[in-house]
């Protein structure tokens, strides 16, 4: 019998962890697909699985899913904001995952988990912006000789890893989660664009019609923000670096202009990047009084905090989740969230029909690296077309949708080329 160990805020909470982890899975379908002949197969007996991932309700339903499939599973946080506490008590309490998070847990608590979560010896795992891997290869060296592989859950950590795997520093084969068409394609347009609105109303209850809303950052994540603050009826500004980017925003009907130029006019800025200082000092200097900061990146170094720090004369805490930041000249600058997620900060995250794709690839992908890990190197992987495509077709199935499929003939014609006008 293994010792469930945890970290969590209140095991108390368990119960209605439970009760709202059973709520998002009604909106799972896929994945609870895969969870019922996991169940039978037992794809995963004796693997060992750390997980550093948002520690939401949908995320408890893909914990459930390895644990049903026979591995024994421990959870950390990706980000200090985006653990909901009752969700930790019920995976400890009902699931049997070790958990390791704390919601507003500090820079050392973090890390202190990411061990705590290692300390299984995994030979899998799972990340949301390579901190996991990070810590492996830079503290936890030990373990690399017993990990078969990982997987990625976000842009930000493919992009460290694939810079690992450049420089010939990976040590083990991880496969980018975000690749998949139906992970990027739902869950960061949709899924970030509705949850990033979500949580700024939550935190500031402002009235996004008529406002100038700022969009740095026109990858999926941006689009979804940018298409759904268009919907809410706000003037939205993109900003760019990449010029194809740029041209599609400026034909999908939005203004674009470099960020200092979007700073004198915009109310609500919302950061979408991945990279740091994206939101720095030429433009605070130029934003007006009142202007609203917040972030849908995966880390707060998008938004240059210290520097905001040192331009302001005071910060108070406006509300929850919103800190002021008075400057010398008197002008205020709102930052949501701490810089941090802010549709988990202040909100729950992506809807869980949006997740259960999402997921739906990380399970199916933690199950090819068992049954395959000896065809991996240690490289960077995008996720294998077959298992793209097998989770658009449940999803599908599971909405009640059928689709055509190609005839002989029409199969005959795409594969030659001696059939011409």
């Amino acid at each position: 019998m293994v010792t469930i160990s945890h970290d969590v805020a209140n095991l108390e909470l368990a119960r209605l962890g439970r009760d709202r982890i059973a709520w998002a899975e009604r909106d799972m379908p896929v994945l609870r697909a895969i969870r019922e002949r996991f169940a039978k197969e037992k794809p995963l007996q004796g693997q060992r699985i750390t997980a550093c991932l948002h520690v939401t309700t949908e995320t408890a339903n893909l914990m459930h899913t390895l644990v049903v499939g026979g591995a024994e599973v421990a959870i950390c946080a990706s980000n200090p904001l985006s653990t909901q506490d009752d969700v930790a008590a019920s995976l400890v309490a009902d699931f049997g995952v070790h958990t390791f998070c704390i919601k507003g847990e500090n820079n050392e608590t973090y890390y202190r988990h990411i061990h705590q979560a290692l300390d299984i010896k995994p030979t899998i795992t799972m990340d949301d912006g390579a901190d996991t891997v990070g810590v492996i290869h830079n503290d936890r060296r030990d373990l690399i000789e017993g990990i078969i592989g990982g997987t990625e859950e976000t842009t930000t950590g493919v992009i460290r890893l694939r810079a690992m795997a450049a420089d010939g520093v990976l040590e083990y084969p991880v496969i980018a989660i975000n690749d998949a068409d139906t992970k990027h394609l739902f869950d960061n347009r949709y899924g970030t664009g509705q949850s990033t609105l979500d949580g700024i109303l939550r935190a500031t209850n402002m009235l996004l019609a008529g406002r100038v809303v700022v969009v740095c950052g026109y990858g999926w994540c941006g689009r979804g923000v940018a298409s759904r603050a268009k919907g809410m009826g706000s003037h939205v500004i993109v900003t760019e670096i990449d010029p194809t980017s740029a041209l599609e925003a400026v034909m999908d009907g939005f203004t674009v202009m470099p960020i200092a130029e979007a700073a004198k006019v915009g109310d609500l800025f919302i950061t979408t990047t991945g990279n740091k200082n994206v939101v720095a000092a030429s433009a605070f200097a130029n934003m007006k009084d009142g202007a609203i900061i917040c972030n849908s990146g995966h880390f707060n170094a998008e938004i240059d905090i210290p520097t905001l720090e040192k331009l302001s004369v005071s910060k108070t805490v406006a509300r929850p989740f919103v800190d002021e930041y008075k400057l010398a000249d008197g002008r205020r600058i709102y930052l949501l969230g701490e810089g941090r997620l802010i549709n988990l900060a202040a909100a729950e995250g992506h809807p869980a029909s949006v997740m259960d794709m999402s997921f739906a690839n990380q399970a199916l992908c933690v199950e090819l690296l068992v049954n395959e890990a000896k065809g991996f190197t240690k490289s960077v992987y995008s996720v294998p077309k077959d298992i793209d495509k097998e989770v658009a077709r449940l999803k599908l199935a599971s909405m009640g949708i059928q689709i055509d499929t190609l005839t002989n003939e029409q199969t005959a014609y795409l594969n030659s080329w001696q059939e011409g006008t």
